[in-house]
Order: C-alpha cells, then sequence, then structure tokens
C-alpha cells in the first residue's frame, strides 16, 4: 500500500533546525525523522512512499538520491574513467520513493490532491513528516476496512505539556507534576484514506484539517482508531532532544522493526 507523507511545511516552531534543512530531515540520533517514519511503515510491508516536498525540498531529493553513497563503505576509483564500488547493502533497497514537488506554500490538503495522481490504488496511507508511533499500522489498516469510511485517523493520547493546579477559591489546594497522557484524544496524523477524498479537495489552499476533515466528520465518514501506546510529535527543540534521547539510550518505542 502507498504511503503518502507531507514533507513540505516551514517547520516554524522548530527555527533552531529548520531554518537549514525541512523539518522531515531534522535528525533523530544518526538519521533524519523522516527515515525513522518510512522505516516503520517498511516494518509493516508497506515500502512505496510518495513524498510531498516544499520548503528546502531539493535537500531531501538529494538525500535519497545519494542513498547508497550515505549508507555504504565505499572505494572510489580516481582517473579518466572512474568508478565506485560500494561495499555494503541496506534493508531499503527494495523501497520506491517518488518525489513530488507540491509548492513552497501550498497546504496539506493541495498536497495531497496533487500526490493522488501517483495512486492508482482504491486505500492509501498517509501521515506528516514530524510524528512517530508505535502503532500497529496493519491493524489500523484493518480496522479502516471494517468500519467502511472515507478516513481513518489514529486517535491518541498526547504527553502532558503542563503541569495542573487544582484551585478552590483562590488559593491552590495541590500542584501536580506534567502528566504522563492527556486524557482526550486527538488526531495523530496516522491516517487510512480511501481515494474518495479526492471529492473533498479543492486546491492549493485547501487545508486538510479544515474544511474536508470537517465536512467528512459530519457526514459520519471518518473513524477513530484509538492507539493508546506511544505517540510524539517533533514540533519544539525540546521535542526533538526527547525523541534523541530515547533512540541514543536504545529505548525508542518507535523501533519496530
Amino acid at each position: 500500500m502507498k504511503v503518502v507523507i507531507f514533507c513540505g511545511g516551514l517547520g516554524t516552531r522548530l527555527r533552531e533546525e529548520t531554518e537549514f534543512r525541512p523539518k522531515p530531515m531534522v535528525p533523530i540520533g544518526d538519521r533524519p525523522i523522516l527515515w525513522h517514519i518510512m522505516k516503520t511503515y517498511a516494518h509493516y510491508g508497506h515500502k512505496e512512499f510518495i513524498l510531498c516536498l516544499g520548503y528546502k525540498g531539493e535537500i531531501i531529493k538529494e538525500y535519497f538520491r545519494n542513498y547508497q553513497w550515505f549508507t555504504s563503505d565505499v572505494t572510489l576509483r580516481l582517473g579518466p574513467r572512474p568508478r565506485i564500488k560500494y561495499h555494503n547493502q541496506h534493508d531499503e533497497e527494495d523501497w520506491v520513493v517518488t518525489l513530488v514537488d507540491t509548492g513552497l506554500h501550498t497546504q496539506t490538503g493541495g498536497r495531497l490532491k496533487r500526490a493522488l495522481r501517483f495512486i492508482k490504488e482504491d486505500t492509501f496511507l498517509c501521515t506528516y513528516g514530524d510524528g512517530l508511533t508505535d502503532s500497529d499500522i496493519n491493524a489500523s489498516i484493518a480496522f479502516h476496512r471494517r468500519q467502511k469510511k472515507i478516513v481513518t485517523i489514529t486517535a491518541v493520547h498526547p504527553t502532558g505539556r503542563f503541569g495542573d493546579l487544582e484551585i478552590e477559591g483562590d488559593r491552590v489546594v495541590a500542584f501536580n507534576e506534567k502528566p504522563e497522557k492527556q486524557t482526550g484524544y486527538i488526531n495523530g496524523g496516522f491516517f487510512v484514506m480511501d481515494r474518495r477524498i479526492e471529492e473533498y479537495l479543492t486546491d492549493d489552499n485547501c487545508v486538510l484539517e479544515r474544511e474536508p476533515l470537517q465536512r467528512l466528520a459530519a457526514e459520519g465518514q471518518i473513524a477513530a482508531w484509538r492507539h493508546d501506546g506511544f505517540w510524539q510529535c517533533m514540533d519544539t527543540y525540546r521535542e526533538q532532544q526527547l525523541l534523541t534521547q530515547l533512540w541514543n539510550s536504545g529505548r525508542a518505542p518507535w523501533k519496530v522493526w
């Protein structure tokens, strides 16, 4: 099943890193977060990727064009007939990556609409280039097929960012540290979609999370795959550092491969 990944945003809240590269190329350990996302999908057998490029998309193109070079030991023969010998293989040799320039200022719905011409199948997967999870992708696909909706959203509990104050009148009676997870569900950004989504997409200014998903929800065409396990987005430098620490410690929950 093909996987569409939004890779074109400006990533303004992570300006420390995204001034120099697109957000999906910000590293978690020694690999960009985009690689971690793709490895998760590949673990479940989904190895055909459509990357929707925008801001600094040439850096993503360069990365995949030279992937063998970046991941291998090499011997170079110099001279008028140069040769390169690669000394090792990698697990990503069966990946198929389509790199689509979807525009610098195009919104998510517009990017998806541009990517659909590369998808012939009735059902596909879609996600953002800045979130990691240990959700079972294939279980969410099976759920989507049972529900027979146009869109299935992976619903997750975000980690708590702030402590809670319990207040009685004007007096604080309890101070609680940041909770592990918030109680409510949010859009975790891992979708299963039918091609019928195209009917809800308009132009480059179309924001997927606004009118398309709002209309679909009103029509009862969105199902929620509840995931109570690990999920973490990378919106800030602090979150990038948190994910890197998990990866470097060997305890990264999203490493299912």
